[in-house]
């Protein structure tokens, strides 16, 4: 029994659309992540991008537990010596919501080229529209 290895003829990229509605954020990424990377498959690859397009849709409204509202900040630098900035979660959330999911899902996925390509399929709308009914995505429901 040898095993099985995905070849790109094998690969199918099927398209979901997730409601961020009152979901957790960290519940949201986790299974957004897996989603994209492909572990829901029987075909999965580690090394090959077998995983789907996700559409998150009202990425402003998504929740966090606990006081991290108040306290959660995120960091950038500029590259510059004291370049480090600082946003708080309430000014990411409402400068640009769309940013929080994508951050919390990219820490999920491989940090590396399969990982940047991977973060390509995901797509995240702030508010209910988004532009990808041609594709005909299936609803998918986080728990």
């Amino acid at each position: 029994m040898s095993t099985f290895s995905a070849k790109p003829s094998d690969i199918k990229h099927d398209w979901y659309v997730v409601d961020a509605e009152d979901v957790v954020l960290g519940r949201l990424a986790s299974q957004v992540a897996q989603i994209l990377r492909g572990k829901h498959k029987p075909i999965f690859t580690p090394h090959m991008d077998t995983g789907d397009f996700v559409v998150v849709i009202n990425a402003e409204k998504v929740r966090l537990t606990g006081t991290k509202a108040e306290y959660k900040s995120y960091f950038r630098h500029t590259g510059f010596p004291g370049g480090q900035r600082t946003t708080s979660y309430k000014e990411m959330l409402n400068k640009y919501p769309e940013r929080i999911v994508q951050k919390a899902v990219k820490g999920m996925v491989p940090h590396n080229r399969l990982g940047r390509q991977v973060m390509k399929k995901l797509k995240v709308y702030a508010g209910p529209e988004h532009e990808h009914e041609a594709q005909q995505p299936k609803p998918l429901i986080i728990k």
